[in-house]
């Protein structure tokens, strides 16, 4: 599958989107068809968590879908591609705005793009106006 850069760009951008959103995340056969085999994930809080421990957590997990913002997205080389972004969330409870930084690396086989790498980093929270 040939895409241009701005096909890409929105190709990877959804799928981002659907692992970030809850209803697909429950659907653990969903998650994994996009998870790399050696999928590894640097967590905002710090923790390294394998492919298996994403799968086991995505199916149970009680979660606010946050927003996507600043997306982009960078072919590095044949069948790699970058993408960087921030997610922000309001924290219900209290109103505060909460926001990561992201970074995935992808990779393309067979006309698949499945996410190798990830990482999420907390980031000064936007202010509201």
């Amino acid at each position: 599958m040939s895409l241009t850069e701005d096909e890409l760009a929105r190709h990877l951008r959804s799928l981002e989107e659907s692992l970030l959103d809850p209803a697909f995340r429950r659907k653990s056969g969903q998650v994994a068809a996009l998870l790399a085999g050696g999928f590894e994930e640097f967590g905002a809080s710090g923790r390294v968590w394998t492919r298996e421990q994403i799968l086991e957590l995505v199916a149970t997990e009680k979660y606010d879908p946050p927003q996507v913002e600043d997306f982009r997205c960078a072919l590095i080389a044949e069948g790699v591609a970058l993408v960087t972004y921030r997610t922000v969330r309001t924290a219900p409870d209290s109103g505060e705005r909460m926001a990561t930084v992201r970074s995935s690396l992808w990779t393309e086989r067979a006309g698949e793009w499945r996410v190798r790498f990830h990482q999420g980093t907390r980031a000064e929270s936007p202010k509201t106006s």
